[in-house]
Formats: C-alpha cells, structure tokens, sequence
C-alpha cells in the first residue's frame, strides 16, 4: 500500500509578502496509532469514557483520510473515549447536509468545517462555541495556535474554529497522456491560449483533455477562469453587481468554461459525471488535466500503480494573473458545538478531541510542509514523499501570489446560480452576465 504524502503549501508563506485578498480514496489499512499516539491530551476524559459525534472532511480521497482514522484510533485508545464519525467528502451535497443537521438539531459535537460564509449561520444561531468560551474553562485550548490564524468568523470576528493545515489548488497532470498526445507537460511559462492548444492536440489524439464533473464539481475551475480576469489583489472581492469590473471578470470567466466545453476539452457526460468518474478519467489514463486540491495527492496515489506518471503544476494564465499566482489559505479548522459543549458528560471529551487533532505532533503528520497556526511550525517527515509528493513540494514552494477561493465568500444559496446550473450557463440557455446578476441578488438578501 503507498503511504499517502501529505506535503502542501510552504510557498503559502509568501502570503505575508503579496497582500492577497488581504477549501477521496480512502485506503483500506488497518489504523496504526505510532505517529498520532505521540500527540500530547491535555483534558482528562470523564471517568469511564463517552462517545461523541464527530464530522469532517476527512475522506474519500483526502489524503489525510487515513491520517485521520489514525487519530482518532490513537485517541480513543489513550482516553477510553469513542468517536461516532460520519465524515464524508467535501461538496456542495456534504454542505447541504451539515445545514440540514444543524436545523434538525442533529449536528454533531465537533465539527471539522469551513472558517467562511458557510459557518455564518451557525455562528449567528449561536450554535457553536467561541474559542475564548472554551478557554475560559480550558485556557491552554489552542495555546500552541497563533491566534490571528486560527480563522475569525466573517459573521462577528471571532474565533470559533481551531485550524490544521492550509491548501492548494493546482493542476495535476497525467504525463503519459501528454506523451502519447505528443505535447509537453505546462510549466509556470505556459500561457492560457498556448494550453488551448494543448488541450485541442490531446483532443485531436482520441484522449481527453481536462477531467472535470461541472455537474458536481465546477468551483476548481470556476476559481482559475474568474482569477485569469484579475489578480491576487483582487480575486477575493465580491462583485457589487453583474457590472462592475469583477462582476464582469466573473461573467468573462464563466463564458471561458463555456469555451471549454464547446471546444470539447471536457468530457462528454461533464454534465452529468460524477467527480468520482472524471477522477478515473485521469488516473486510467483517458484524461490529461485535473484542477483539483492539495488533498488529492493521496487520492492519486492511491489509485495508480505508476506515481512517476503523475505530476503537478500550475493553471495557465492570462492578464495580469500569473501562471504562479495560486488559490490557497487556511480555510477550515475543528469546531465544537454548543450541543456538545453544554453536554457535561461530553464537554471535556469535545475539548480533548480538539486539542489531540490540533496538537503540533498530529497537525505536522497531516499538513507536512503546508503552512499552519502553529507557534512551533510544523515538522513533517519527507522520508516516505513520492515522485508526485516531491513534485507538488516543489510546486508549493513557487508561487508569486496567493488568493483564498473566493467562492467561501458565498453561501450554498448563492453559489447555486453557478454551481447548481452550470450545464444551462455552457449551454448558452443562461447568460453568464445573469447568472452572476442572480448570485449578488442571493446574497445581498
């Protein structure tokens, strides 16, 4: 079994410096605990042991899927406590679900989710806890946390939410369908219309060029063709109409993707594939290009036999955006919820979860060279990195800019113009121009 390599971001180091803007394979191995039984449990579980309910985005395939089922394994053998999960992987439906459970009273009583616009409504219905709450009974909660990194809600400023390590998005590649097809792997040289001709000489070789599901997964590239209409200054600004200048690089990158899919770069169910079904498109060499998240470096390691074959680099840019100027950030971190802090029987197994799972030894074992809250930093173990692992290292060390996705600035509502009718907008049977008209009208209600 390939060990998943979990590496990401140290040029996310750079976002000090570029002022930007200022988010499934799982492995089936028994958990080992040698690593995340290191981590340290400062809060004494209750005598005899519980069982709470945790959700996160740890799955599929994530690659700290395993890491986390590790954990958690660790640290239900060290404080005799036992963990519901119910983790599945990041999309619009898993969105949709968190929100239902929480107005069913059924959310769980931690919660590893997004720092944005999709937590506001938690935050506003009081539903889950601050961390200077927490701390007035737990003072050293996140003591190893550099509190201005620990994600501040947009809703109020506060901090709910204890992060663990940062992302990328970036371009994956499969390199034997760009040798079949008889072109070269993009560098940080190639320009978007010199990609166009890429992907139409794969095309024209009987392969597929971008594997994409805009059914089920169209934000990856919906962030890299409105970012190609501006820059790392600008990509994490809402429109304030369908007019001005970022509402229409929104509507201009929206008719890119449109481009896309008439040109026939996409594949041909992209309108109603799975993610699941584009992701095997690329890695049975079928598709060349996948726009996807630091994350998925365990997933593609775990789904092919040769990793020398697969390789990461950056989106092609145009304007004013450079090839090097990425989409990237702390964007999400553990929340307790008040129904699991008011729950005295679980209250300290709540905390003692939280502070096992952000501990330095645990955050260094998921987020290997990415940037993290830590105080200490994170110390990661490259020894087991991959051709892949040591290519997306490299990738992660380049970048010139930095920009969070914008569309966390959004709730599920909102995005559902773009997201949700993706097919009418390729289509031409809904305007670009509009649907981005829609979007504001949602959420300035």
């Amino acid at each position: 079994m390939k060990k998943a390599t979990a590496l990401l971001l140290s040029g996310m180091m750079a976002l000090s410096m570029v002022g930007c803007g200022a988010s499934d394979t799982a492995t089936t191995e028994e958990p080992t605990t040698d690593t995340a039984a290191e981590a340290e449990d400062t809060t004494s579980a209750p005598e005899g042991g519980v069982t709470i309910q945790v959700t996160t985005t740890y799955a599929g395939e994530d690659t700290n899927a395993q890491n986390y089922k590790d954990a958690v394994a660790a640290w239900e053998a060290e404080t005799g406590n036992k963990v519901e999960d119910s983790s599945a992987t990041s999309d619009e439906t898993f969105k949709s679900r968190i929100v239902t459970d929480f107005e069913a009273g059924s959310e769980p009583d931690v919660l590893f989710y997004f720092n944005g616009v999709d937590s506001n409504q938690f935050v506003e219905q009081g539903k889950v806890v601050s961390v200077d709450e927490i701390r007035e009974t737990y003072p050293d909660y996140a003591s190893n946390m550099k509190d201005d990194l620990l994600g501040a809600s947009p809703a109020d400023g506060v901090n709910y939410s204890v992060p663990v390590n940062g992302y990328w998005e970036g371009m994956f590649v499969n390199k034997e369908v760009c040798e079949a097809a008889g072109v070269e792997v993009p560098t940080a040289d190639t320009t978007w219309e010199e990609f166009m001709d890429i992907c139409a000489t794969i095309k024209d070789a009987g392969y597929t060029p971008i594997a994409c599901s805009l059914q089920e997964v169209p934000h990856y590239w919906f962030e890299y063709a409105i970012y190609n209409h501006q820059d790392a200054k600008t990509h994490n600004t809402l429109p304030t109409s369908a007019d001005d200048e970022i509402g229409q690089a929104w509507a201009a990158g929206l008719n890119d993707i449109k481009g896309l899919y008439e040109d026939g770069f996409l594949p041909e169910n992209t309108l109603t594939a799975t993610d699941a079904e584009t992701f095997q498109l690329f890695t049975e060499d079928k598709a060349a290009f996948l726009i996807d998240g630091s994350w998925k470096v365990g997933g593609i390691e775990s789904a092919v036999d040769d990793i020398e074959n697969f390789t990461v680099t950056h989106v092609p840019g145009m304007g004013n955006r450079k090839s090097t100027d990425e989409i990237g950030g702390l964007s999400m971190g553990y929340f307790i919820t008040r129904k699991g802090y008011d729950d005295a029987d679980k209250q300290a197994a709540c905390v003692s979860f939280v502070e096992y799972m952000t501990s330095d030894e645990v955050v260094s074992k998921f987020a290997g060279t990415s940037v993290t809250a830590l105080k200490n930093g994170a110390k990661p173990d490259t020894s087991s990195f991959t051709a892949l692992g040591n290519a997306a290292l490299e990738y992660a060390g380049s970048f010139t800019g930095i920009s969070p996705a914008v569309q966390d600035n959004l709730n599920e509502a909102a995005r559902a113009p773009i997201f949700g009718d993706m097919a009418s907008i390729v289509k031409g049977s809904v305007d670009a121009a509009d649907a981005v008209a829609e979007v504001l009208s949602i959420a300035n209600e």
